[in-house]
């Protein structure tokens, strides 16, 4: 997706090796206005998969998510990371680490709102490790719901999250694919979406 790729040159900032700060227009401060196309490219390469909930995880992948739900016209639900009091009905629960946090962390979903006829798109912001990924479609295989995508913003592609998901044989669209850091810059991969128009 060209308009994401350009803001990453813009405004992203590589840290090391293997971090990208998106924290401009992402993953701190919303570009509510991008957020809106991302969400529309996801809906406009799903729009034939049957979509009937997207799911995300706190609280960076958030924003695209709940545009994606809405083109496409379906609740968006995201896993906690944390358990609060109000949280009392039978959860969904899996561990899921965290490469920039460097932590692990039990996220859950309330069961009363994955059934377990829904075919379900997951979105997120990052794509590196594939432990958010792996985590939701945890989550989902307890619902008996169906996995029918994953949208990603952002993909690391010099991580293994890429291959560990198309090996579970499932869609993935990552609208901005990062082959490497070279000199403090980002140089891109063919993105996912590039058939679509611009």
């Amino acid at each position: 997706m060209k308009l994401l790729e350009d803001r990453i040159h813009l405004e992203g900032r590589v840290l090391g090796n293997d971090i990208l700060k998106v924290d401009r227009f992402l993953t701190h401060q919303i570009d509510y206005k991008l957020m809106k196309a991302i969400g529309k490219r996801f809906a406009d390469v799903f729009a034939d998969s049957g979509v009937t909930k997207v799911i995300t995880i706190e609280a960076s992948g958030i924003a695209p998510a709940i545009y994606a739900a809405e083109a496409l016209d379906v609740p968006m639900v995201f896993a906690k990371k944390a358990k609060n009091i109000t949280m009392n009905d039978e959860l969904l629960t899996t561990e899921v680490y965290s490469f920039t946090k460097k932590m692990t962390s039990t996220v859950q979903i309330s069961k009363k709102f994955i059934e377990e006829n829904d075919k379900v798109l997951i979105i997120d912001d990052f794509l590196a490790n594939g432990q958010a990924a792996l985590g939701l479609i945890k989550l989902m295989e307890q619902a008996n719901s169906e996995v029918v995508g994953l949208g990603m913003v952002i993909e690391k592609s010099f991580q293994d999250g890429r291959k560990q998901l198309l090996d579970k044989g499932l869609k993935l669209v990552s609208l901005a694919r990062i082959e490497k850091f070279e000199k403090g810059e980002v140089v891109f991969a063919k993105a996912d979406d590039s058939s679509f128009d611009e």
